[in-house]
């Protein structure tokens, strides 16, 4: 659903399997093909070991992730539907929690909304303690704050972690 007011959103975006690169740069541009979106800003691709419920694999194949910044006039839970769209169009399959995956977006936060729903909980819930998300949100919000939490550029710093940048063009 939409309306006439605008939100600003922060989507995370991951892969760790096929053509990483393609796969997130594809996700931008369909990410800015939804009626009702435009894509702002989108970060560097930064490259981290996968994360699982038991902790680092080094053995799972590695992520590339990125975050893009966007406005938008659609519902959060209709931006959520349509970027699961984007993820199974991509050929993503939700075999176990945390797997390896085609392509991961997640929305980080939905204007400064605090939703807790069945389906969506934003700001999402683990964002303040990934490093893969905080630093490239830092590339292109330098003065983000995570609601609830606090400044991006804290928060990144208490992770004690710096995910390697990965050597690709701009993906905007």
């Amino acid at each position: 659903m939409t309306d006439r007011t605008q939100h600003s959103a922060v989507i995370a975006l991951g892969s760790n399997l096929g053509d990483r690169e393609e796969t997130i740069r594809g996700a931008i541009r369909d990410i800015a093909a939804i009626p009702g979106v435009e894509v702002t800003a989108a970060s560097g691709l930064v490259e981290t070991p996968a994360l699982k419920p038991e902790g680092v694999d080094t053995d799972a194949p590695a992520y590339l992730n990125a975050v893009a910044t966007v406005v938008t006039t659609l519902d959060a839970h209709y931006l959520l539907r349509a970027l699961n769209g984007i993820e199974a169009a991509r050929g993503r399959v939700r075999a176990a929690r945390w797997g390896d995956r085609t392509l991961d977006l997640d929305i980080v936060e939905y204007g400064r909304l605090m939703i807790a729903s069945e389906d969506l909980t934003v700001p999402h819930p683990r964002a303040g303690e990934r490093a893969f998300v905080l630093a490239p949100w830092l590339q292109i919000e330098p003065d983000a704050t995570l609601p609830g939490l606090g400044r991006i550029d804290a928060l990144l710093a208490a992770t004690g972690e710096t995910p390697l940048p990965y050597p690709a063009e701009p993906l905007l």
